[in-house]
């Protein structure tokens, strides 16, 4: 771990993770005010917002996963130092994100109670979420567009403006959210529906103002749409071959979330709520991580698009030590202040903040786990360029070992949904076991581009 002494990569991985960690703090910061509002609504409306965040969650990951094999692939040409294939690796990422996001918004605008009824029977649930879901999905392909723009920028040494943009955004989300919500100003109270229509102008803003800080900055991302969409067969034969398992990865991971959420759902409205609680405050403790994550990828990405295996095999081992240390860290943070956290949501009904508590100390005493698989997989497996392995290690752990183990807990036992959650992060578990000896073989480690 000789990297830990190099100033020059203590230096930019500061660069890197810190725009990117405060980007989610601030993003998590305010879905926890989001949360918090809706709270005063009543449980049914947690978990009805809950579930078609579900829906958001899905489309979100594959997102990600398109726009994650993009960054491999900037990652290692800006390493090279060939911007041209960096345009045509955001365009393509841009392309597909678009066409994702179509799919979303019209099964969202036409099917929403159809796909809202696959996790839970309770109509109020349903119907919480069903108006909620219809208006958020409006936003839904500026979302990808965005984040395509977002990851690029993040990947070229420009965090900060994904980061302005989205302190700006989400700034007004809140306070749309607090104004639409609870009807001030003059407005009527909107309750759900106000929160999803402050979602679509946070998001409208956002998009509008990514792309003016692209197309009037001085930055070479600002290209024709030729050179964003003009691929030879053997780029889009290179790319997909790369991307492909990481868009599988993050879809059925996702869709092992979303099976978790039915075994969930089927321990009963408190269950579900607890958990969309409890998820949305373990994602304020992440910020630091994903910073890491973020920070991993890119460097290491561009120590072998350049060469230097050795380089980034270093970088990618004191990318793992320091994040084990951040993760025990936030993990005892977020078990010993688990009752002040919930404190702060003074409309809880008694039973989601008894079930909330134990479940957030779960979490915190298990955080080690998730924070090590999440740079080792995302960070260092794909920003190596092996991608089929990590999809291999993630899948196998979701749907062998997590998913099995929540239906048998759920309808089987009917377990309480604390010890529920215990019994799936066994997955993580094993996942964390499969990566380490692969990581240790430094065959991750291969020249894409």
């Amino acid at each position: 771990m000789k990297a830990l002494k190099d100033k020059y990569f203590l230096k930019t991985m500061l660069t890197i993770a810190i725009p990117v960690a405060i980007q989610n703090l601030i993003s998590s910061s305010l879905n926890m005010v989001d949360t918090l509002m809706i709270t005063n609504l009543g449980s049914a409306s947690i978990a009805g917002v809950g579930l078609a965040n579900q829906v958001f969650f899905l489309y979100i990951l594959l997102t990600f996963g398109i726009n994650s094999g993009g960054a491999i692939f900037i990652a290692q040409y800006w390493g090279k130092e060939d911007i041209k294939n960096v345009n045509k690796s955001i365009g393509f990422a841009i392309m597909t994100s678009f066409i994702l996001g179509l799919i979303f918004t019209l099964v969202a605008l036409i099917l929403p109670k159809q796909v809202l009824s696959i996790f839970t029977d309770d109509l109020d649930v349903i119907n919480a979420g069903v108006s909620y879901l219809r208006i958020v999905s409006l936003s839904y392909i500026m979302t990808a567009i965005s984040f395509s723009y977002s990851i690029a920028l993040r990947t070229t040494g420009k965090p900060n403006v994904p980061l302005v943009v989205s302190i700006i955004s989400l700034s007004t989300n809140t306070i749309l959210n607090y104004i639409l919500i609870f009807g001030k100003l003059g407005i009527p109270p909107l309750g759900l529906k106000g929160a999803a229509i402050a979602t679509v102008i946070a998001r409208t803003l956002e998009f509008g103002l990514l792309l003016y800080a692209v197309y009037k900055g001085n930055s070479f991302l600002n290209a024709k749409p030729s050179e964003l969409f003009g691929w030879e067969k053997e780029f889009i034969k290179k790319y997909v071959k790369i991307t492909y398992p990481v868009i599988l990865t993050e879809g059925f991971w996702a869709l092992g979330q979303v099976m978790y959420t039915i075994a969930y759902a089927n321990l009963g409205k408190t269950a579900m709520a607890s958990i969309q609680l409890t998820n949305t405050i373990q994602n304020m403790f992440f910020v630091v991580v994903k910073g890491l994550a973020s920070a991993c990828s890119i460097m290491v990405g561009a120590k072998i698009g350049s060469e230097e295996f050795d380089k980034a095999y270093d970088y990618a081992i004191s990318f793992i030590a320091l994040s084990s240390i951040s993760g025990i860290i936030l993990g005892l943070t977020l078990s010993l202040s688990s009752d002040l956290i919930l404190k702060l949501f003074r409309n809880l009904e008694p039973d989601v903040y008894n079930t909330a508590k134990s479940i957030l100390i779960f979490m915190g005493l298990t955080f080690v786990i998730r924070v090590y698989n999440n740079i080792s997989i995302v960070g260092v497996l794909r920003s190596g360029g092996n991608t089929k392995v990590a999809m291999k290690i993630d899948l196998s752990s979701v749907w062998l070992i997590g998913v099995p183990l929540a239906f048998i807990g759920s309808m089987i036992f009917e377990m309480p949904v604390e010890y529920l959650f215990l019994l799936i992060t066994t997955e993580e578990l094993v996942k964390a076991i499969l990566g380490f000896p692969i990581i240790k073989s430094k065959k991750w480690i291969q020249n894409i581009t």
